[in-house]
């Protein structure tokens, strides 16, 4: 990952040096933005997503140019277990510092995303004069994704977390001042936390001239990414364990239950975009 970084903030630079002969670009972004995972307990649904970009592109030729920029983007979407009555288990340690199994168990859990983030992208542009003042144009690259911010909002209309002892073979249901019991209308904010990776990226569309030196640019785009943005080293309950009230449990997250989830953004929609030189 150091290496790309390295590669692409070197060619970035690279760029810029010309950026005088460049043609430059702000557009925005809108479409499907998912945030896909492995997770074999959960739902998603009500995905959005979105980028403001501006950047510039080279002319190599009189058809092929290289073009770089920078990227904010968001997604967001609602996740849901999908068993509404589930029950998932992570260990814990309580007060005394002995291990039990922790056992949650929701009704009508859901779980609101938002993920921004800084993008970085390298493509190259093909470029062909198909009709007078209208080019077509497919661009094709990669971007470095990296996430500003993944933040949680979890609610449930019920929370119950129990706990199983083994050394001792020991069940508590019911003992709220250690943590252990029912909860209603349960509400908590969290995020987690994450880690650059890369994506792939693909635009086809159309450039309309406007003038001598601006245009209008329409296009579809693809982006797919690649390897996992949670940076997590240990298995969570989805509703965190607190050791002194059955209130105040923090909200990790369903996709913290598995260490070693699968997280990657995948997006596609449409661009808009305005070129001047």
């Amino acid at each position: 990952m150091k290496f790309n970084i390295k590669k692409i903030i070197g060619i970035t630079v690279c760029l810029i040096s010309q950026a005088m002969v460049a043609q430059f670009y702000v557009g925005v972004q809108s479409g499907i933005g998912n945030i896909q995972s492995n997770v074999k307990e959960t739902i998603v649904g009500n995905r959005l997503g979105g980028a403001l970009k501006f950047g510039y592109i080279y002319s190599l030729t009189n058809h092929i140019g290289v073009g770089t920029g920078l990227e904010f983007s968001q997604y967001k979407q609602e996740v849901s277990l999908n068993n509404f009555s589930g029950t998932l288990t992570n260990y814990e340690v309580d007060l005394s510092t002995s291990a039990f199994a922790y056992n949650v168990t929701t009704s009508n859990y859901k779980e609101t995303q938002t993920l921004h983030a800084l993008q970085i992208p390298l493509f190259v542009e093909y470029k062909k004069n198909i009709n007078k003042g209208i080019d077509f144009n497919f661009r094709a690259g990669a971007k470095y994704f990296l996430p500003i911010n993944y933040k949680i909002n979890g609610t449930a209309s019920r929370v119950n977390g129990t706990a199983y002892y083994p050394d001792v073979n020991l069940n508590i249901i019911d003992l709220p001042e250690y943590g252990f019991g029912w909860q209603s209308n349960y509400s908590a904010s969290g995020e987690y936390s994450t880690k650059g990776s890369v994506m792939s990226m693909f635009e086809l569309g159309f450039t309309f001239d406007m003038g001598m030196k601006n245009s209008l640019y329409t296009a579809m785009f693809l982006e797919n990414g690649y390897g996992s943005i949670l940076d997590q080293d240990t298995d969570k309950s989805y509703i965190g364990y607190n050791p002194t009230s059955v209130t105040d449990r923090k909200a990790n997250g369903l996709y913290s239950i598995h260490k070693d989830a699968k997280i990657r953004p995948v997006a596609f929609g449409v661009t808009l975009g305005w070129n001047f030189k």
